[in-house]
């Protein structure tokens, strides 16, 4: 099968889960033996066209026409102000992205692609237009949307949100990464005989505990301050409202004082990072809650779980997870935030006996404490929840299932689309 992928978010270009999505499912996708172009956001010093990794990755050089968006936009997105010259990164990229899928790729260069995927809004106006030109089946990816991410402090813009519904609209099939997010798509209009689910996974070979350097650990430990009687407490992700981490820091003296031996450890960037240590100051914690405002590579990311002793993501909206995922893997116990709009409750389960972690109400900084004071009263438990964890991930979440299902999918769409 030959795919169209486009996609905002492509290596080097990482910022988020997203990229994280892109580049994994990519090279599972040529390692079945697909065809795949991408095209991608260029940041201006990048090639715009090379093959990594068998993936024929195409990233068109933009031109700043925010000048211009002010003669015909819309009032919504005057609300933009500085956010402006964003939109017109998007609209640029798309429009010069199906042009040059369809004028160089198609009828130049002679490829003949079976099928299109866009995700998100990022990417939907390309669908859309070249769905429009060629007719070709089309898939829409959901990582999240609109409304959702207005409880990361977002716009709600109408634009966007008419996008994302367009998109919907004129695609042939929609996936999306976890049943909550299905079903939030359904409240919000979304014909439902279109969507199918298709979780994000995790690469179980490098996200090993059998594969941890326990020096390098050690050593990691030794830099936060934390001795080996600590309990390491971890917390990794943007630092931003939706992921509950000022929530998290709010819920730490109540677990200093029935556990002083335990050290938060916050790895991550966003725009909370002076909120963070403003509360951490006025609750007297510093000596407890360890900041390291980073982007953590996948090495650093691996290392810093395989050095907790729990896992804490108190997210208040979290489409998929991935972090999840990736603490599972490498057998740790878990606290999420499953309120809401929350792929973590397909992740994690709550009780029983294939329990892997404990469902907390991310916007209450009392219930995430209760969370994380379950699992540091009872080690063991704890322990045999992270065990579990593994082997879930390893049965239901990783890369190449996340690839079968949705290769499923596209021959689904494509079937359909011959009728």
């Amino acid at each position: 099968m030959r795919i169209g992928f486009f996609v905002w978010e492509y290596p080097p270009g990482i910022s988020g889960e997203l990229g994280i999505y892109a580049e994994n499912i990519s090279r599972e996708l040529i390692d079945m033996g697909n065809d795949i172009s991408v095209f991608t956001m260029n940041n201006g010093e990048l090639k715009t066209r090379e093959v990594i990794r068998g993936v024929d990755v195409n990233r068109p050089m933009l031109i700043d026409g925010s000048n211009i968006l002010p003669l015909f936009i819309t009032e919504d997105l005057r609300k933009w102000d500085t956010g402006l010259k964003f939109f017109n990164d998007v609209l640029i990229y798309n429009v010069l992205s199906a042009t040059k899928f369809v004028n160089e790729l198609i009828k130049k260069e002679g490829y003949e692609f079976d099928i299109i995927c866009a995700h998100d809004w990022l990417s939907a106006i390309a669908g859309l237009m070249i769905k429009k030109e060629l007719g070709l089946p089309f898939v829409f990816h959901f990582h999240s949307t609109e409304w959702g991410r207005k409880l990361d402090g977002g716009s709600d813009s109408e634009t966007v949100m008419y996008i994302e519904e367009a998109a919907a609209n004129a695609a042939d099939g929609i996936i999306t990464v976890s049943y909550p997010m299905q079903e939030d798509l359904i409240r919000h209009g979304i014909e439902a005989e279109k969507i199918r689910v298709c979780w994000n996974g995790v690469s179980t070979e490098l996200y090993d505990p059998n594969r941890l350097d326990y020096s390098a650990i050690q050593e990691l430990r030794n830099g936060y301050g934390i001795s080996t009687e600590d309990k390491m407490i971890l917390f990794v992700g943007r630092l931003t409202p939706v992921k509950g981490i000022v929530n998290l820091v709010k819920a730490m003296p109540t677990v200093i004082s029935r556990h002083p031996e335990v050290k938060l450890v916050i790895l991550g960037r966003g725009e909370l990072e002076k909120t963070i240590l403003d509360l951490i100051s006025r609750l007297g914690i510093a000596d407890s809650v360890k900041p390291n405002f980073i982007f953590a590579s996948e090495e650093e990311r691996i290392l810093h779980y395989g050095a907790c002793d729990i896992a804490v993501f108190p997210s208040l909206y979290e489409p998929s997870g991935i972090v999840a995922l990736e603490a599972m893997a490498m057998a740790k116990p878990v606290v999420v935030g499953a309120r809401g709009i929350s792929g973590f409750r397909d992740q994690v389960i709550p009780s029983g006996h294939d329990q892997t972690g404990i469902h907390v109400d991310g916007s209450n900084s009392a219930d995430i404490a209760w969370g994380i004071n379950s699992l540091l009263e009872n080690p063991e438990a704890a322990k045999a929840m992270g065990e579990r964890g593994r082997v879930r991930v390893e049965r239901y979440f990783t890369w190449d299932r996340t690839a079968k299902c949705t290769i499923d999918v596209y021959e689904e769409i494509i079937r359909e689309c011959k009728v």
